[in-house]
Parts: C-alpha cells; structure tokens; sequence
C-alpha cells in the first residue's frame, strides 16, 4: 500500500509541489526529475562540461579505497570513471552513528536502484552511485544518538555521549574519534535490543567499526562499505586533501566574489519566502575554515574578514593565499556544498529527501555564478516497514497506515471508544449537563431567597464536578484495565510505524530491524523498494 505524500503530516509545501505540480515551482529548479525526454540532453551537457577538468577522478577514489578490498562491481564502477561518458548519481547524509536514521539506506538505495534503471535505457553513457559523506558537518548532537524500540515495545534514544570542550561543537565531524564512552554506547543497545540470534554478531561488527580511536567518519565509511560495497556504491570523502586540492578555484571565487553570489541568493530567497518558506539562511560567506580549535565560519569586516566568534582576521590576500597553500583548512557550508560535489563529481542527478529538495530551491543562483550544470533532484524513496504482527493488528482493530500518524494518546482513545461499550465521555458528559440544568434551576429559586446561597450553590456544584471528574478518572482506568492487551498492540503499532510522533524512517535505526531479521533484510528492502511511485511505501517483513 502506498500513500499519497499529501496524506501525511509535515512534509513542506515546497517539496509537496515539487513531487505533485512542478509548474508552481520551476522558477527555483532547472529541471523536472519526471520530464525523461529531457533527460538524454541533460547527460550531454554534464559529460560536455566535465572533461575540462584535469584531474583523474577514479585515481582519486580509488586512492581512498587503498585500505579496502572492493567488490568487483565496486571496482567496475571506480574504472569507469575514467570514461568521459560516466555519470554520477550521488547522494549524501551526515556521519550519523551506526548509520543513523533509515531514511540514510533508503537514500542509497535510491541512488543504486536509479543508476540500474538509466544503465537499461541509455547505452551511451554509464552510471555509478556515489555517497558524498558529510564529514565536514560540526553539529554533534545531529549524529550521536539512534532510536530503537526497547523490550517494551517504546521508542528509546540511545546517545553516544562523551565529555568535550566548549569548542567541540565547533569541531567538524568526521575528525572526532571515539573515547572508551563508546563501549557504554553498545552496552545500552545490549540492554535495550531484544535478544535474537544475530544480535552478537551484528554487535561484533559495530565495535569492529566503531572502537576507541576510530573516527566517526572512518566508522561510517567501514560501515557502508560492508552494507553497500557488494551494490557498487562508491563512498567519496571530500576531506581528503586532493579532493580540497581540485576545490581551490570554487573556495577563491566565493571568498573574491562573495558579495554578488550573496546578493542572487538573496533575490531567490525572498521570492521563496513569499511562495513557501526559505529553507536556509543566507550567510554573507559560504565557507567556513578550520584550525586545531575547530572549525569557524568566515565573515567579512570593513578591512577583510574574520572568524565567527574569535579575534582572527585575514585581508582578501591573506585568505587566497590560504586556500592556495592549506585548502584543506577550508569547507563549505550548506549553500556552496552542493556545488562543491558537482564540480568534483559528473553529477547527474541528485537524491534527496524533502528538506534537500526545499533547500535546493536557494542553490540555482550558486549554479549559475560558478558556471556548473545543476543536477536533476531526484526524491529519495520513503518507506515504512511493517512487521507482520504490527499488520495483524493493523487488521484486528481495522487501521491502514494513514490512520496511525497521530500522537498516540489520540490514537488510543480513538480505537478503545471503538471497541469498547463502556463510553465514560458520553455518560460523564450527560451526567454534568443534568446537574448544570438542575443547579440552575435551584441558583434562580435560592437567589431570590438570599444572595449569598446562590453563591453556595455554585461553590457546591463545583465541587461536585470535581468528584465527578474524579469518578471519571477512575472509571477511563478501569476501562484501559479492561482492554489492557488492546491498549498494548496499539502502543505497538504506534511506536513502530510512527515513533515519536515522526514517521518511522525519521526516528528508528537500521540496527533494530536487522537484530531482528538479519542482515538478509537489507536484500529484501532493496528488491521491493519502488523508486518510480514518488509515493510514501510500505515493505512488510
């Protein structure tokens, strides 16, 4: 069963256009990802316009790949680069802990299974999935934690936490290595997974890649590349000191020209504000630099430029001759990382999720100033997966999909009035309306009496109100006593198709479907995942 992407709470309205009505927003997207007789021109274009530059992209990757042994469709893959008629179909995420979220594997898939589809139809050119990792990020507190269900059927966050300097945050991902807090991380999932037959060595496998030294960005590859390596994904790390290298002409060109790519993003900006909602503010300068302190964005002063939040200044000269002889000092912020990838990358199209799509909505103009063709924004696949006692009871109590995202309070009040005899709402609201008649009655006659009774009277029918809330209470605890193994298999369902009142991909951790089926789901997710319905799927396990 699929859902229509507007039958779900909290996608943006931008992102809903885009997929549904492209017209109202081809003002902010070069190309529309379902237009395919566009599609032969477009891969033209980027091989046209890539081969001028003199670097060799799969001796770069494969000098990355130096510590692995890659599968040969992943070696294929890396050879083929070296073809001027090899496109890219790239997708990336933050360094998130054990993965992150699931929607991290659906991207990839995506990426895998959109590459499969154009290699079947267009014989001139090849296509490789490529995974752009995010390491260059500083927000810790957005990767450092999972969600899992625990032994009770509820959502649990397990953190990785560790004591850091007032600077930590400031200090970029993927050269944060991992203390021995790391070993309490798995001991929490070890307490909180339920026990199964692959829970030993999946764990096994973590603490191989996540250990005490090991970085986050070092784990996060190890972990890709075992999951993904046999699909031919290739995995790019743009930290890596040639890939800043070939980065120098786009890192000058936004120090020299800041000014007027600030000034275009603007412009697009504000005429998305007053249609949708700007997903990104605009920043004077989009590049941040880095020292043994962490990592600072640049902005510019009267006299030159500074870093945010430190006594640090440097002339333009200064700051172009830094990007000259330390590139890899330098990084770019959301707005200039998308060009940065397609300026390394033959990227063809790019897959996102629905804030990545909002936001590319600001990034024509940056396309534009830097000469690079934008890539076709492809939407990611949305999934949830349902386990077959989760659908049992989906059945039992006659729900679909649609039905379960609300908080879940609201939705087990709904489904026990449903299934119960025992309305207390209605019968406590009955009794309240009679009183209220009758304690009218009696303030009217009392009033004419004395003043002071009809006061009495509306003290005490308070008061009254106030058992009767109380009876009431008691009697919704006896009715939840009585549907009490309801109640627990709506808690179920809730907590595993919309945990944390997000949906599922959002918030659960590939870690708590594989401990309970095996690393074989990953197969099975992969052949049922849909990338051409642009519709929320469901995948039963």
């Amino acid at each position: 069963m699929n859902l229509n992407y507007k039958e779900i709470p909290g996608y943006p309205k931008i992102f809903l256009d885009y997929i549904y009505d492209f017209e109202k927003v081809n003002q902010f997207y070069k190309k529309n990802f379902r237009n395919k007789d566009e599609y032969l021109l477009h891969f033209k274009k980027i091989a046209e316009n890539f081969p001028s530059r003199q670097f060799d992209l799969s001796e770069i990757i494969s000098e990355q790949y130096s510590d692995f042994s890659p599968s040969d469709k992943t070696q294929n893959n890396i050879e083929k680069l070296k073809s001027d008629k090899t496109l890219a179909v790239v997708t990336g995420q933050q360094l998130g802990i054990s993965g992150g979220p699931l929607y991290t594997i659906y991207k990839i898939l995506t990426a895998i299974k959109l590459c499969e589809y154009l290699t079947e139809r267009y014989n001139d050119f090849n296509f490789v999935p490529v995974f752009w990792l995010e390491g260059d990020d500083h927000d810790f507190n957005e990767v450092s934690s999972i969600g899992v269900l625990n032994l009770e059927n509820e959502f649990q966050v397990i953190n990785y936490s560790e004591k850091m300097s007032n600077d930590a945050d400031r200090i970029s991902v993927g050269k944060i290595n991992f203390t021995e807090d790391i070993n309490l991380f798995f001991e929490e999932i070890e307490n909180t997974l339920r026990s199964t037959e692959f829970t030993e060595n999946i764990l096994n496998r973590l603490k191989g890649f996540y250990k005490p030294g090991s970085s986050f960005k070092d784990a996060f590859i190890q972990l890709l590349f075992f999951l993904f390596d046999k699909y031919g994904l290739l995995i790019f790390d743009p930290q890596n000191i040639r890939a800043k290298e070939i980065l120098k002409p786009v890192f000058k060109k936004e120090i020299s020209d800041f000014r007027t790519h600030t000034e275009q993003v603007i412009k697009v900006s504000a005429t998305l504000e007053e249609l949708y909602h700007a997903q990104i503010k605009v920043k004077p300068v989009n590049l941040f630099y880095s020292d043994d302190n962490g990592r600072f964005l640049i902005e510019p002063t009267d006299e030159g430029f500074r870093l945010k939040g430190k006594r640090v200044k440097f002339s333009l000269d200064e700051l172009i001759d830094l990007i000259e002889t330390q590139p890899q000092n330098f990084s770019p912020n959301v707005l200039l990382r998308p060009v940065c990838q397609d300026y390394i990358l033959p990227t063809a199209f790019y897959v996102g999720g629905p804030s990545e799509i909002a936001y590319f909505a600001q990034l024509l103009p940056m396309y534009n100033l830097f000469n690079i063709e934008e890539p076709i924004i492809f939407p990611r696949s949305s999934v949830t997966l349902i386990e077959k006692g989760v659908q049992k009871s989906l059945d039992k109590f006659k729900l679909n999909l649609k039905d379960v995202f609300v908080e879940k309070e609201q939705l087990v009040e709904r489904i026990i009035a449903s299934i119960s005899d025992d309305n207390t709402d209605e019968l406590f609201k009955k009794v309240k309306d009679e009183f209220e008649i009758t304690f009218d009655k009696l303030r009217e006659n009392l009033f004419q009496l004395d003043k002071t009774l009809g006061d009495a009277s509306s003290k005490s029918q308070q008061k009254i109100f106030r058992y009767l809330d109380e009876l009431k209470t008691k009697a919704e605890n006896a009715v939840k006593r009585k549907h009490e193994s309801s109640i627990r298999q709506i808690n179920k369902i809730s907590s595993s198709l919309y945990p944390d009142s997000t949906l599922q991909e959002r918030a659960l951790n590939f870690i708590y479907f594989e401990n309970k089926y095996g690393s074989e789901i990953l197969d099975k997710i992969y052949n049922e995942l849909e990338i051409d319905k642009f519709e929320h799927q469901t995948i039963e396990l």
